[in-house]
């Protein structure tokens, strides 16, 4: 599986000017996002935050991809300081911003390598045929219009945050607060729609 990274830094640097030996943290995205959408909603913010808190800085970010092409997972990487502070803000603040349930926080190397898993957003993907309907339906049905329709009957609960178009299925990433709710909220329109006939509804992000 590919992956498509940004700059990495060694996995020591420098320490800080308080003697805390700067670490090389890794934040596994459980969030099926495209790298413009990564950079917008984790890794611009965060590096203000970092910034402003003096916690250290972004290094970066990968999206990994399984071999049909369709996004696995996401993930940020960070040079971080004050490790005792920086880790907890860190994931808090992650988790502010959406991160899934199934995501994950890891550094270090062999035995001493750790993993915090964190996340409170559930999510599922929604995959529609892209093949085996009606030719009709093709032509007379629009993608856009169920992602507006999921969108309006979702709303409080969750959204389309994402969306993968391969050879055979159209996938919509929906996340919010919990799958079992945003999935009833959308059945009825998914039964009436030509389009989301015979779809595939997959849990992501589901409760640990």
């Amino acid at each position: 599986m590919p992956k498509r990274r940004a700059k990495k830094s060694d996995h020591l640097v420098a320490p800080d000017k308080e003697n805390d030996v700067c670490l090389s943290v890794t934040a596994q995205l459980n969030h099926k996002l495209m790298p413009l959408d990564r950079g917008e909603r984790y890794e611009d913010p965060l590096q203000d935050e970092l910034e402003k808190h003096g916690f250290g800085k972004t290094d970066g970010g990968g999206t990994m991809t399984e071999k049909s092409g369709e996004i696995e997972f996401i993930d940020v990487e960070m040079i971080l300081t004050q490790t005792h502070k920086s880790i907890p803000f860190i994931i808090e603040r992650l988790e502010s911003y959406g991160a899934p349930k199934g995501s994950k926080l890891i550094f270090g190397e062999g035995r001493k390598k750790r993993e915090i898993p964190f996340g409170q957003v559930e999510g599922f993907g929604v995959y529609l045929d892209g093949g085996n309907l009606p030719d009709e339906v093709y032509k007379t049905s629009d993608v856009n219009l169920v992602i507006k329709e999921f969108n309006k009957r979702l709303k409080g609960h969750g959204s389309v945050q994402s969306y993968w178009q391969g050879p055979k299925e159209t996938a919509l990433y929906i996340y919010g607060d919990s799958v079992e709710t945003m999935k009833a909220k959308i059945t009825g329109f998914m039964a009436t729609y030509p389009l989301c006939r015979g779809a595939r509804v997959v849990t992501l992000a589901p409760k640990p």
